[in-house]
């Protein structure tokens, strides 16, 4: 089987993203101490991320948004500006994280890309927060193309392997969701590498497909060169 063009999801697959935004819920929890209870506070702003997905699209600066309309919403529209001042520095914190590629990632897409596979980094969220974390892992040399979509379907893999390979017959994409990286990849005709992260946004919950020759999960993207390297052969 010939693979040309490998996609490759970017948080949570080539660097942490969901550890940052559960410490950074469980600091919503802390500031809504006295005023709702935890599992009331998790609700509502699961309701409300839900609600307003389709309207801020994923990342920081729309999850900011839904912890502020959260507060607003369980101190009827009265919150004290200590929490609104704590709840904005929080999301500027997160859009100023550093950035360190996980465990055997920068090898990894050098290996891929010393094997002549086409590397196109594909990744839903803020336009300038994901140039920014790219540029600041170090990783951008190694990829022919960068697309940021504001969704993640079978249409997206179409148009994004026919746009920068030879069609998603020939393409694999490799991510931590399974709902977003492999089902919807696979949907489009590509091959699908799932590589897990021990955290799941519960919205990206999915459960892997049971017996598709043209899907695999692997430990760590280091077992990605590999594989692909067997379906050559």
């Amino acid at each position: 089987m010939r693979i040309t063009t490998v996609g490759l999801d970017a948080d949570d697959t080539l660097w942490h993203n969901e550890t940052i935004f559960r410490l950074t819920h469980e600091r919503l929890r802390s500031l809504m101490t006295g005023v709702a209870d935890p599992e009331v506070v998790d609700a509502r702003l699961a309701e409300i991320e839900s609600r307003n997905l389709r309207l801020y699209g994923y990342g920081v600066k729309g999850f900011t948004l839904s912890m502020l309309e959260t507060v607003m919403e369980l101190t009827d529209n009265q919150p004290s500006g200590r929490i609104i001042a704590e709840i904005l520095a929080a999301g500027r914190e997160m859009l100023t994280e550093p950035v360190e590629p996980l465990p055997g990632v920068e090898d990894a897409l050098a290996a891929l890309a010393e094997g002549g596979y086409r590397l196109v980094l594909i990744t839903k969220g803020d336009l300038l927060h994901q140039e920014q974390k790219l540029a600041a892992s170090g990783l951008g040399d190694l990829f022919a193309a960068v697309e940021i979509v504001s969704e993640k379907d079978a249409g997206t893999y179409e148009r994004v392997f026919a746009r920068h390979g030879t069609g998603a017959a020939e393409a694999v994409m490799c991510g931590n969701s399974v709902k977003s990286d492999i089902l919807p990849a696979l949907k489009a005709g590509a091959f699908a590498a799932y590589v897990p992260y021990p955290l799941i946004w519960a919205h990206e919950v999915a459960d892997t497909p049971e017996g598709d020759p043209r899907f695999v999960q692997l430990e760590t993207l280091r077992e990605l060169p590999p594989w692909l390297r067997s379906l050559a052969a």
